[in-house]
Order: C-alpha cells, then sequence, then structure tokens
C-alpha cells in the first residue's frame, strides 16, 4: 500500500475555487483503479495550505492515475491557483497501529 501525501499552497483568495474543483473531482479520483481513500486536509494555522492524503494498492496504480486524464485536467486546473511549489511525498506504512 502506497500513501501519497500532496502539500499545496494557495493564493488566498484562490482557496474557495480550489475547494469547488476538489468536490468536483474527488469521486473520480476515488474511482480510479487502485485508490482506496482520498482526503483533503487543511492546516490549522495556514488557512490557504492544504494536503491531500490519499492511499493507492501500487506505485504502479499511483502512476496510471498521475498518467491519467482525470489528473491532467485536475492538475491543469489546480496549479494555476498555486502561490507556492507543491510538494509531495510517497511512503509506505511499515507499522500498523
Amino acid at each position: 500500500m502506497i500513501i501519497r501525501i500532496v502539500k499545496m499552497t494557495f493564493q488566498l483568495e484562490k482557496v474557495d475555487e480550489f475547494i469547488h474543483l476538489f468536490n468536483e473531482s474527488k469521486e473520480l479520483i476515488r474511482s480510479m483503479s487502485g485508490c482506496k481513500h482520498l482526503e483533503l486536509l487543511n492546516d490549522i494555522q495556514a488557512k490557504e495550505v492544504y494536503f491531500t492524503y490519499s492511499y493507492w494498492n501500487s506505485e504502479n496504480d499511483l502512476n496510471n492515475y498521475r498518467n491519467s486524464e482525470v489528473f491532467a485536467k485536475v492538475w491543469s486546473e489546480t496549479k494555476v491557483l498555486f502561490s507556492a511549489k507543491p510538494e509531495a511525498w510517497s511512503v509506505e506504512q511499515k507499522i500498523v497501529l
């Protein structure tokens, strides 16, 4: 299982536009092969900083999503709203609590 964490910092005046875009796209992303979970988190100190947190069956499934038309459309509409370069990590859970 791969956990993908993406940190995105938005122009403050574009946050509502991003939330709308996320709500329109979340079910398309969740329906991608291998996607087991997707959620959106907001930093409690910085209202313009968001994280997507998603679980994928494999790195191959994640890469298939990243090479899909769904990703291309969502990312092209999202990246124009950024105020800083996004950061992303792919991690594996090693200890289950």
